[in-house]
């Protein structure tokens, strides 16, 4: 590589060559939970597709780069990219002070907000309804950061059950097994859409935030080259019509 090497074989870590590597390897890897829709998932061909994927696709090849999608275990996410497996974290990713003290963002792509989900025939219609339920909720994710902030809805649960993935979740509460679920309001909505299942989002949301892209803490130059082709994107219109495709609307903030 183009990495300057000293005595020790160390790579000299105030050298950026965070593109340089991945152009020398002519592939990025973007790591995700497979089982995000409409963000990253699985398609009846078990292939991997999502508004992120079709982002991440035409980015790379902009940047002449071959794109490879790594499932990975969410609740292991940063690590994942500390050790080099993938090139950074694209699947719905939410920006909180903890994540970019650690990691390097991407500007916002996404605005998103925690949202609970409930059986509609359940007649829940707020968070105080559900005191003395349980409630389900992703491993890792940023829905256990919004219970955890807001103390007082949390005291007020019976339990909290945490599953694998948001699909699981979702099951759950389909069989009664938990009363409510918290998730991602751009996830919930997308599956409520396309699964017909008589789920309502409840209007209280749990806390709002925004989606961007993780990279490692150093690789600055790869996180710019990303941002200013998603810019370039978003000016020519491509970003538009990419999220008209899975939201029927252009929900991006890219650029704005």
């Amino acid at each position: 590589t183009l990495s300057v090497i000293f005595a020790g074989g160390k790579k000299d870590s105030s050298v950026d060559n965070s593109l340089l590597d991945v152009q020398e390897k002519g592939v990025f890897v973007l790591g995700l939970d497979d089982s995000f829709p409409p963000l990253g998932f699985r398609d009846e061909s078990n292939n991997i597709v999502g508004y992120d994927i079709d982002l991440a696709t035409e980015a790379c090849n902009r940047l002449g780069l071959k794109l490879t999608c790594q499932p990975i275990d969410w609740a292991a996410k940063e690590q994942e990219l500390n050790t080099g497996k993938i090139d950074c974290i694209w699947n719905g990713f939410t920006m909180t002070p903890e994540r970019e003290e650690a990691l390097c963002f991407s500007k916002p792509y996404l605005d998103n907000a925690q949202v609970v989900i409930v059986k509609t025939a359940s007649g829940y219609k707020t968070l105080a309804d559900l005191a003395g339920k349980k409630v389900g909720l992703q491993a890792g994710s940023s829905a256990a950061d919004a219970l955890e902030s807001s103390a007082e809805f949390k005291k007020s649960l019976k339990s909290v059950v945490e599953f694998k993935d948001n699909l699981t979740a979702f099951m759950d509460l389909e069989i009664g097994g938990v009363d409510a679920v918290i998730m991602d309001m751009v996830v919930g909505n997308y599956s409520i859409k396309t699964t017909g299942k008589p789920f309502t989002v409840l209007s209280e949301n749990l806390s709002t935030e925004k989606y961007g892209i993780g990279f490692r803490k150093g690789d600055v130059a790869l996180r710019d080259a990303f941002q200013k082709v998603l810019d370039e994107m978003a000016a020519d219109g491509t970003v538009a019509k990419i999220s008209n495709k899975w939201f029927d609307k252009d929900i991006s903030v890219i650029g704005k």
